[in-house]
């Protein structure tokens, strides 16, 4: 291990105790940063409107990073007055609704959200962040700074931190900014439009690196500024899956993990369940629908509408270490690539733990995507279009074939090269290319 003789500032929205799948990108990198060099500082918020509490990560923060934290302010008890939720009711992402379609006042709240915060609704922590980092970093020096967005007002802060003190700085995006899956539900006026594109390309030029997750999103950020991109996507921890004894289901199961949103919702697939089920009494005993996570109220009512309800098993969060053992229990991990204008970009975080897993995946998605893509090339399961009943049957079909034969696995090759201690080693490599230290 080399000496950590190098110091980065990271801003991340979200750090443990917070979970969902915006924490576990920066907990993994920093992680490991020390192994190549890089003494990590992280920058969060104090008082965060988290969309789920998960401390089992706390334990993968090494011991003696120093934290840093500071008082955030967000707009969320208005939403919650105005929508009529409860103070302790957490907020879904990706304009999740479990339990009734969205009404006039959620509607009227998007619209304020896209047309006000902007970018987002932590907008109101860049200038005492700015203020403050820039007062810090005098006491404390590093050799480089990191912003990890969504929410993208971290690269914001990282933007004015940059102005103001000339550090070089690498702009790491988990997803994108104006091309993001649901972008165009935002109800944007043009002034607001214009607004998210300026503040976007401010970013994209004065960054000195920007990283992007996927061979696609670097395609479409080409298509908004020409310039150097790297590609590091997300990957798996071995740490997490080490040691893990698990017992795989008795039953074919059929695993979701993660939120399921409106667009994701595989319509094609709850028919094809539907009509294997009645056919044929065996596969109907021995089917479970398990999803695990927050499930927009639209999918609820596909699976009912396909007569499929009896066969689910809904697992509501569960923390990280859990989801692990899940995954490698389930017969097949189904994979849902939104049905959105920028579905090949996609690559879930959770992708990467599935291939870990070593359990077949069915990808529903593009076949010229991003994940279709990794899937084909690393043999770890099947991929077929959103619109294509058939192949999604005929994936179906030769899985249940091998769980009814007990052979029902997955040989995935090439996949270390997503671990999450690798991919630290390609990050560490930036970061030393632009603090001039390679």
């Amino acid at each position: 291990m080399k000496k950590a003789g190098r110091k980065v500032l990271i801003i991340t929205y979200y750090w443990p105790p917070s979970g969902g799948a915006g924490v576990q990108r920066w907990l993994k990198f920093v992680k490991y940063l020390r192994n190549f060099g890089w003494e990590p500082v992280v920058y969060t918020p104090e008082n965060p409107e988290y969309p789920a509490i998960d401390n089992s990560l706390l334990k993968d923060i090494p011991q003696g990073i120093e934290i840093v934290r500071t008082p955030i302010w967000e707009p969320y008890s208005f939403y919650k007055k105005l929508v009529g939720a409860k103070k302790n009711e957490r907020i879904n992402a990706g304009f999740l609704s479990e339990k009734k379609r969205p009404g006039l006042a959620e509607r009227f709240s998007i619209w304020l959200r896209g047309n006000f915060f902007i970018p987002d609704a932590r907008k109101f922590w860049i200038n005492p962040s700015i203020k403050f980092l820039v007062k810090y970093l005098k006491q404390h020096p590093v050799d480089a700074i990191v912003s990890t967005g969504p929410p993208h007002s971290m690269h914001m802060i990282a933007l004015g931190v940059k102005k103001r003190t000339g550090l070089p700085w690498l702009a790491d995006f988990r997803d994108p900014w104006t091309n993001i899956d649901f972008y165009h539900e935002l109800m944007l006026s043009s002034w607001a439009d214009r607004k998210h594109h300026k503040q976007e390309m401010s970013v994209l030029i004065k960054a000195d690196e920007v990283v992007v997750i996927s061979n696609s999103m670097k395609t479409d950020f080409l298509k908004l500024l020409k310039r150097d991109y790297s590609v590091i996507t997300n990957g798996y921890d071995q740490d997490d899956i080490a040691g893990v004894d698990v017992k795989i289901d008795e039953r074919f199961s059929v695993a979701h993990i993660g939120t399921m949103v409106k667009t994701r919702n595989p319509l094609l697939l709850w028919e094809v369940l539907s009509e294997e089920v009645l056919k044929d009494t065996d596969f109907a005993n021995d089917l479970e629908i398990k999803l695990v996570g927050s499930v927009d109220y639209s999918v609820t009512e596909s699976i009912e509408a396909a007569g499929l309800g009896n066969y689910v098993n809904r697992i509501s969060y569960v923390p990280h270490n859990e989801v692990v053992k899940i995954q490698q229990q389930s017969q097949v991990l189904l994979l849902l690539i939104n049905d959105t204008p920028n579905a090949k970009v996609i690559l879930p975080g959770k992708f990467f733990e599935y291939m870990a897993a070593r359990r077949p995946i069915l990808c529903i998605g593009p076949r010229d995507g991003d994940a279709a893509e990794v899937i084909l090339e690393t043999n770890a399961g099947y991929v077929s279009e959103k619109d294509d009943k058939e192949s999604i049957r005929k994936a179906i079909n030769e899985l249940y074939s091998r769980f009814r034969t007990g052979k029902n696995i997955v040989d995935s090759k090439g996949i270390v090269r997503f671990s999450r201690e690798s991919l630290t080693g390609r990050m560490a490599e930036c970061l030393s290319v632009i603090s001039g230290q390679d």
